[in-house]
């Protein structure tokens, strides 16, 4: 499985940004794809995620009612509308796969292929 991330860019505090994920290939055992973001100095952290075959949806506090994720299974392709942009939503998001039960999505150890990553800046 290989994923390419894309979207991320430049943007004022307030604004709204569209990052995509292409998956390869999904496989069957494919449970759910999430979204990570790292910030310079900072770990990886967990902030969106989404079941491959329901639909089913999960939001870090931080970005709740912000940010939504979603899917299109014909194009394998996971997005994240982030909207209301902050500075502290500055980071290189990641977007990954995981065939491990919905129970652990939030863990970044628990899934199996990652994109290369896109920056989001954000200016305040």
């Amino acid at each position: 499985v290989q994923l390419q991330a894309s979207g991320g860019g430049l943007v004022q505090a307030g604004a709204s940004l569209r990052l995509s994920c292409a998956a390869s290939v999904l496989t069957t055992s494919t449970n759910a794809m999430g979204w990570f973001r790292q910030a310079p100095g900072k770990e990886r952290v967990f902030v969106a995620a989404i079941t491959w075959r329901d639909g089913s949806t999960h939001y870090s506090d931080s970005v709740k009612g912000r940010f939504t994720i979603s899917r299109d299974g014909a194009k394998e392709t996971v997005y994240l509308q982030m909207t209301n942009l902050k500075a502290e939503d500055t980071a290189v998001y990641y977007c990954a796969v995981t065939k491990a039960p919905w129970r652990y999505v939030r863990i970044s150890s628990r899934y199996d292929y990652w994109g290369q990553g896109t920056h989001v800046t954000v200016s305040s």
